[in-house]
């Protein structure tokens, strides 16, 4: 299965776009960390790498709301 790289917009709407793929979460994560340093100001968005069967995969998990992580105390 590759990892997904996607540019995550969320204003006015949450907006997905496909950048590229690697076989490899490696190769992946270290085109991640330099598009983040580019794209972070120039474009104000975040990129966010997936691991998925397919693309319509990876867009279905970045799709997803996730619920906050409880707070130490919250029992």
């Amino acid at each position: 299965m590759p990892y997904y790289l996607y540019k995550v917009f969320e204003t006015p709407i949450r907006r997905l776009e496909k950048i590229e793929s690697h076989d490899a979460f490696k190769a992946a994560s270290a085109r991640a960390k330099a598009l983040r340093r580019e794209f972070a100001l120039s474009e104000g968005c975040s990129v966010k790498t997936v691991f998925a069967d397919n693309e319509l995969q990876a867009e279905d998990l970045l799709s997803q709301v996730r619920e906050p992580q409880p707070e130490l105390g919250d029992d």
